[in-house]
């Protein structure tokens, strides 16, 4: 790949067996369930294809003094931009494929052997396109929606009244004070908060979620749903941890929605132990 957008070759070639309105002969791929593919087609919208994209990342240096709570900026930001390709590269396959969005977004983070400051970000789920042709289903500025809404969760917010925007995303990369040696000692055998600690995790935390907010607002979106924080150290040094707010950014279909219009929700008792 020589640039953000660039679409390897082989994935053109992939792309052009996929079906669609001038090639009827072709088949659809998605990483749907049985019950999502089934519900995502009573929603009035038909899968077009799996839409992936990745970004091989090298992490800069940077350290965090050892008494000091302080966000590793440098991190941060590599986190942030990486997922962003992936996402950015993901869409462009959707947009190839002349998808109205991508449902079942699923963005993961693997680190490769081959180097300790490397890691794969890879961003894949299934461009839909609404059967009958309606355009008002695009994201910001026309680009498809992004959503890790499940099939039955897109189908729900549809039926609501809602439809979703775009994947919105907050990082933030930390690094956690150590303790002293004499306040450590000073705490065996205590029950005790350690504050400093607490505080560092929740600044991290409200950091990521503040930004993943200032995203939602840029989309020009009603609200966030599905809100996952995710926390993972990445085999960094101790005391250094990475915490990861998305969600999907909705707006309601019609600026005269009634909540009162809104279908009761339906009682199911799971089977499942």
């Amino acid at each position: 790949m020589t640039d953000t957008n660039t679409i390897p070759q082989h994935a053109l070639e992939r792309l052009k067996g996929l079906r669609s309105e001038g090639h009827s002969g072709g088949i659809f791929t998605s990483d749907f369930s049985v019950n999502e593919f089934l519900l995502v087609r009573k929603a009035g919208f038909e899968p077009v294809g799996l839409c992936v994209g990745t970004c091989i990342y090298h992490l800069g240096v940077q350290y965090g003094r050892w008494s000091k709570n302080q966000e590793m900026d440098v991190l941060s930001q590599a986190m942030y931009e990486a997922r962003e390709l992936a996402m950015t590269r993901m869409r462009e396959e959707a947009k190839s494929m002349g998808a109205d969005g991508i449902v079942g977004v699923d963005l993961t983070v693997k680190r490769l052997e081959w180097d300790s400051d490397v890691l794969e970000f890879m961003a894949i789920g299934t461009g839909v396109v609404h059967a009958k042709g309606h355009g008002g289903f695009k994201g910001p500025k026309g680009q498809p929606f992004t959503s890790d809404l499940s099939g039955q969760d897109f189908w729900t917010l549809l039926q609501a009244g809602y439809r979703p925007l775009e994947m919105v995303m907050g990082s933030c990369v930390y690094h956690v004070a150590h303790q002293g040696m004499f306040k450590t000692l000073g705490n065996a055998g205590n029950n005790v908060e350690l504050i400093n600690f607490s505080q560092a995790l929740y600044d991290a935390r409200e950091i990521a979620m503040e930004r993943m907010q200032h995203e939602a607002i840029e989309a020009e979106a009603e609200g966030v749903v599905g809100v996952d924080l995710h926390e993972g150290s990445h085999n960094w040094q101790p005391h250094i941890i990475e915490f990861f707010a998305v969600g999907t950014a909705v707006v309601p279909i019609s600026k005269e929605l009634d909540a009162s219009t809104i279908p009761d929700p339906q009682l199911v008792l799971s089977v499942n132990n």
